[in-house]
């Protein structure tokens, strides 16, 4: 994820728009703000469905509060028992 710095968010916005999984939308939406991308800011969220309530996709994981999904625990947060936000 962190290479995908030219992405264009005018293809990007109606991709996620017209994605049925809110899973696959949450995890790129958190992944893309982990790499902190540019181009993320130019999403307009608001038009894109992220569903109501949590979503896991791996048990024992860690919350990403934003866009409440279960994310697996990377290795330097396991080493060092931090949680990021």
């Amino acid at each position: 994820m962190e290479a995908q710095t030219t992405l264009r968010p005018s293809v990007l916005q109606p991709l996620l728009e017209a994605c049925n999984s809110v899973k696959v939308k949450r995890l790129f939406l958190s992944l893309a703000e982990t790499a902190n991308h540019a181009w993320l800011g130019r999403l307009n969220l608001t038009r894109i469905d992220l569903g109501k309530g949590k979503r896991v996709l791996v048990k024992g994981g860690r919350l990403d509060a934003k866009y409440q999904i279960v994310l697996p625990v990377s290795r330097e947060e396991a080493e060092t028992g931090e949680d990021r936000p």
